[in-house]
Order: structure tokens, then sequence, then C-alpha cells
């Protein structure tokens, strides 16, 4: 393997290769020789440092950087309070208009020369502009007439590390963690600067570094111990506008102090937490705050103390409270131990019942992180009823880059389609219009603080996230948090061409991959909506029956007569009444329910005819049988780009498309004998069931 192979893969969308197009250096490299800049920060020496690796990889010779703008200037950097008293007509109303991580990206004459000016509304901005003019250069788009304006529709933009200080990722799929080995910080600080790096590119500001499930007291990150190392990657994460936040056990005054109880409203515990915050600020001074898991899956929280969501979230919020940290409490609360028996039982209604009755109790540094479904990152399930549902308190949607359920990053699956369908979906939480978009900005119900939150997939792998394509979920989820009006297409286009560069026949062909690839994923998975068919504990390949908590019987409901899981208001668990109407009456109707989410919602016969005129159990298996064809199909597309691509990143996809196959007919072939044997109804088209 080359060493410039390798390099690649690592570099993700920071590739910045040498440009050999003639023409366009000869159009618009001169804007790249010098640049003045105007003021100056930690953040603006980011920007700065960007540029000019960028340009000496690009252009073969590093800019000339000067502490001012002169006439050799070609590109001006600076915040507009800083550049206010130039010559540049800088409209004023446009930058009052814009948040404080918004920007300008202009084509100037200046001294009677063409120049372009990267003008933050602060030094964040500043640093936006820079990865944004860098895209363009990658995309070689003209620079001649330059006049964008941008600013993040998202206030919050998170990632949430499941990484433990042993080393292992939960839920990771792309090698151990970059932050931790052996149960101590990781010594290779460079490799998350360069992580810093691609993250501030696609616009992420907010980063959790530990699981959720925080379980050996002695790694605990907010001990005295350990948090002289958290501030070194603080400070790192800093330099690139990102703020740091720490997932806690809920029972650390137990686990870490010498009280005998963590309840809530206990003095002592308050004490102890204000205590504890104060301490923490001494060593971040913008500490973001705390991620909170409490009450599920036997993690701790407040109702070991007869206490609700808000009586925990509160008592931490008002530690801190006097120093602008918040609470983000995760609202993936069920009972795992729930009899699946039982079909009055739904942990589909879980998060709503546990806190639809608490809106309006939360303190206002309080955000609730609700998953994009009720139920778990599955590859078709409907928009969560939580989203919405409460008006008069912060929220912020959950996604999962990682592919949990959906190939673990062994199967192609390009989640950007998925989670705009969420994003576009209309709640009628107020009216028509009321999209989950609109609520998670913070427009619908003026939030104090909203946004969207999401579970990395990356790890120590050479390419961080094992299938190189991959990649493509980690900056698709950036670009679309940052912006949630581009399309699909554009994110997966401008994923490629600054990946992989700019060959026609390379951009259309995996675009076309990426696009195409979570429909074929579901083909021969999971179609209909059913959900959950996998192998218990590592969540990968086909297990009909199986899932932790099936002991008590499956997911599907699968019987000699039908499938799906009846939720509706009349005969089932009642979970289509949580949404507003005309949602609510959508799902809860056999004839007017979206057939992509038919099993989610109805039990129904195996003869049940889809809108398509297919019967359920004959979709099941044409879908199946299609989804084999349809990766046979992507691995000869990946085929053809062999000379196109460097050696390393061609073989490592080769290597996952051929592990995509044999899951994919492992899918196939358990599915469909399995309700061939369930139903005793055969293919029409007489291909061969095992």
């Amino acid at each position: 393997m080359a060493t410039t192979d390798r390099a690649e893969a690592y570099a993700c969308w920071l590739q910045y290769k040498k440009i050999e197009d003639v023409k366009w250096l000869d159009n618009y490299a001169s804007y790249c020789l010098n640049i003045g800049v105007v003021g100056t920060s930690e953040i603006i020496h980011s920007a700065l440092d960007e540029l000019s690796l960028a340009f000496h990889s690009m252009f073969g010779k590093k800019p000339t950087v000067t502490p001012h703008v002169d006439s050799e200037t070609s590109i001006i950097i600076g915040t507009y309070q800083d550049m206010i008293e130039e010559e540049f007509a800088l409209e004023t109303d446009v930058f009052q208009s814009l948040n404080d991580e918004g920007y300008i990206l202009r084509t100037v004459n200046h001294l009677e020369k063409n120049c372009v000016l990267l003008v933050g509304k602060t030094d964040k901005g500043v640093l936006y502009a820079t990865h944004h003019l860098l895209r363009l250069i990658q995309a070689r788009e003209s620079l001649h007439q330059l006049d964008i304006v941008e600013y993040p529709k998202n206030q919050i933009r998170m990632l949430n590390h499941w990484d433990n200080m042993d080393g292992s990722v939960e839920r990771g799929y792309s090698g151990n963690s970059i932050f931790y080995e052996n149960n101590k910080f990781t010594t290779n600080l460079e490799r998350i600067k360069d992580y810093a790096r691609l993250l501030s590119a696609v616009g992420v500001n907010s980063i959790s570094i530990n699981n959720v499930n925080v379980w050996e007291k002695e790694t605990y990150l907010i001990t005295r111990k350990l948090l002289q190392d958290v501030t070194s990657i603080a400070d790192i994460f800093r330099a690139y506008g990102i703020r740091l936040f720490l997932s806690i056990n809920f029972a650390s005054p137990m686990e870490l102090g010498d009280l005998s109880t963590a309840d809530p409203l206990d003095n002592n515990v308050k004490s102890w937490w204000k205590d504890k915050v104060k301490e923490i600020y001494q060593y971040i001074p913008d500490f973001g705050g705390f991620i909170v898991k409490a009450d599920s899956e036997h993690r701790p929280g407040p109702f070991s103390y007869g206490r609700d969501h808000a009586d925990g979230a509160n008592m931490l919020g008002e530690a801190l409270e006097p120093f602008g940290g918040v609470v983000v409490w995760r609202c993936f609360v069920y009972n795992c131990m729930q009899d699946w028996r039982d079909r009055s039982t739904d942990r589909a209604r879980a998060a709503y019942d546990h806190f639809k009755p608490l809106d309006g109790k939360f303190k206002d540094n309080v955000i609730l992180q609700v998953k994009n479904g009720p139920m778990d990152f599955q590859v078709r399930e409907p928009v969560s009823p939580m989203l919405g549902a409460m008006e008069k308190t912060n929220q912020i949607i959950e996604f999962q880059i990682a592919q949990e359920y959906l190939g673990q990053q062994k199967d192609l699956a390009f989640l950007i389609p998925m989670w705009k369908e969420v994003l576009d979906f209309d709640t009628y939480a107020k009216g028509e219009g009321s999209t989950v978009k609109k609520i998670v900005d913070g427009s619908l119900y003026e939030y104090t603080y909203s946004g969207i939150a999401a579970v990395s997939n990356i790890g120590d792998d050479i390419n961080w996230t094992g299938n190189t394509l991959a990649q493509a979920n980690l900056f698709g989820y950036g670009r679309l948090t940052w912006n949630p009006n581009l399309s699909s297409e554009e994110i997966a286009k401008e994923w490629v061409q600054v990946t992989f560069g700019n060959d026609p026949i390379v951009v259309e062909t995996i675009s076309t991959m990426l696009l195409d690839s979570r429909e074929i994923y579901e083909n021969y998975t999971t179609p209909l909506g059913i959900g959950w068919m996998v192998n218990p504990n590592h969540h990968y390949g086909p297990n009909v029956d199986g899932y932790e908590y099936s002991r008590w019987g499956t997911y599907h409901f699968a019987d000699r007569d039908g499938i799906g899981v009846d939720r509706t208001i009349e005969t089932g668990t009642g979970y289509a009444g949580q949404y507003f109407s005309p949602n609510k009456e959508m799902y809860n109707s056999l004839a007017d329910c979206p057939d992509e989410l038919l099993l989610f919602f109805h039990h129904v016969p195996y003869t049940h005819r889809l809108k398509s005129g297919e019967t359920v159990i004959q979709h099941y298996y044409n879908t199946h049988f299609k989804g084999v064809e349809q990766v046979e199909d992507l691995r000869k597309k990946w085929s053809l780009l062999e000379g196109k691509i460097d050696e390393y990143r061609f073989h490592n996809v080769k290597e996952r498309l051929h592990m995509q196959l044999e899951n994919a007919i492992e899918w196939r072939d358990q599915v469909n004998t399995y309700f061939y044997r369930k139903s005793g109804i055969p293919d029409e088209k007489n291909r061969r069931i095992f």
C-alpha cells in the first residue's frame, strides 16, 4: 500500500490535491497568493493555518500572509467588527441579520484589484467562510463573482461519542477510540486536531467525548484526576469553534463522593453537583454542559427516589446555570424488561408517555434529546411523536451516523435521504407547515436552545470510518445540520468532489451508489417498516426472531396468518394517537397508512394487498431478491472505477461490497425461508427459497 494512498484515506474531505487544471489555474490561482488578516484570535489562526496548508498543497507554494491589507492582498479575512473601518462596502444590515456563526464570501475590487473577502460575524464565521472557499476551489468553481451570505440554520450541531476509556467504542465499527487507550487519554493529540479540522469544515460546533453509559467510577471524566486531560482536548476543539460536553453518571455523588443518595431534591446532592460544576469551569471556562442518560437500560436516575425527569434535569441545570452551561437529557427511556407478549405495552410509546406530561416543568437550560424515531435507529420508522409535542421544552433531535442497525459500515447506507425525510416531515404541531426542521431550529416554538445531535461513526482506522464511503455520512451530517434545505443530491456530489476529485465518471458513479443505497439496504433487510430482525447484542446480520429482549416474543408479531404490530387507537397499543391530526388519522387507518410504514402500525394478513397491488408476502419475496441483485450491481459499478481511484480506497470499498453481498444473500435466504414456512404461501415467481 502506497503511503500516499493512506494519506488520502486519512484526509477524508480535506484532500487539497495539487491542481492540474491549467485553465482554472490561469483564471483563479492569483487569488490564492497573498492573504491579508484583519484582527486576530485563536480561531482566526486556525482558519489561516487551513488556508496556508490548502494553498501550499494545491498550488505548490505557500501564500504570503500579512497582518494588514495592501495592494498585493488577494484574500482578506477577518471579522466584521475588525473590518468595519476598512473600505469594503460591508452592509451593516446584512451582518445584523446573521447569527454569530454567519459570514459573507464576496469578490470585491480593492485598490484596483479583485480580492476575495472572507468576513465573519465573529471569528467562527471566518473559519466557516474559509472552508466554504476551499470547497469551491476543490470543486473548481469560479471565484470571479462570489457573493455568498451564509449562516447555520441550527444553533446546536453536536456529535455524541460513545467512547470508553479502555479504548473500545460502543457501537463502534471503525476501530478503537481516538481519545482513549488502556484507561488513559491518548498521547496522539495531532489526530484529535485533525478530527477537529474535519468537523469544523462541515460546521459541527459541539461534541461530547465519552459514552452516555458511564460505568466505571475510575474513568469518570469529571474527576479532578482526569479534568486536566479533558482540558487539553477542550483546548484543541475550542480552536476550531467546537464546544466540549461530557456524559455523566447520575449517581456520581454516590460513586465519587461520600453521599448515600443521588436524590435530586436532597440539598447535599444539589451542593455536591454545584461544587463539581464550579470545579469543571475552573478547568474549562467554556464548558458546554452534561449529556445524561438516566432511568433507561439499567442506568441510574431520579426514578430510584420517586422523582421524575424534570426533577433530575433541573437539579443539574441549576448547577450549570451560573456558568452558561446546559443539560442535554436523553429521552431514550423505556422499560427494557417489559413483556412483549402483552400487546398493550409498546416501547414506541415510552418517550412520549414519560415526557409529554412534564412539558413546561423543565428549566430553560435543559434540552431534551429525542431520537428521530420512536424505536432505535431503524432503516424505516415513523418520526417520533415527541418532536413538536412539547411546546414549552427545548428539544434537539438525535440521529445515528454509526450504522448500528444499518450494516455497521460494512454495508453501504447513505443516511442523508433518511434524515431529510425526518426533517421535512410535517408534524402539524401548529398546523400545516410545522416541519421537524422548524422544530429543531427553534423557530416553531422559539426555543432558547435547539438543534441536532448524532452518534459519531469514527474510530482510529486509517480512514476514520472503516468503510471509506461511510465518510459521506459524517460529512453529510455536518452539511445537513448547517443547512437542512440542501438536497441529498447536492450533498452527495459535494462529498464526492472534495473526497475523490472531479472526474465526471467518478462523481456520477459514486453519487448514484450513495443515493440508491438506503433503499437497497431496506430491500434485503426489513421493508414495510417492520424493523428488528437482527442478531442480538452485536446487531449485524439476520435473526428473524432475535433481539435482546425477544425472549418474550418477537417485535414483528408474525404468526401463520399475518405480520405487523397493531398500534391503532381502537384495537392496538394506541401509539398512533400520539400524533397530531391528520397524521394520527393517516397512521391509524389501514387504507391511508403509507405502505412503507404499514407493518409498523398494522397487523395484516400476508395476503393483504399493498397500494402497488402486491401482497405483503410477495413484496417481501420480491424485495429480498431485488436487494441482492442491487448489491451485485453496486459491485459492478464500483469495479468500473479501478484505476480512477487510489489503490487503498478502491480495495477498501471493494472488500466492503463483497461483505455486503454476503450479508444480503444471508438476509434474503433467512427472511424468505422464514416467511414461506410461516405462511405456507409460495413465491409467485417460483424462485428458489430454501
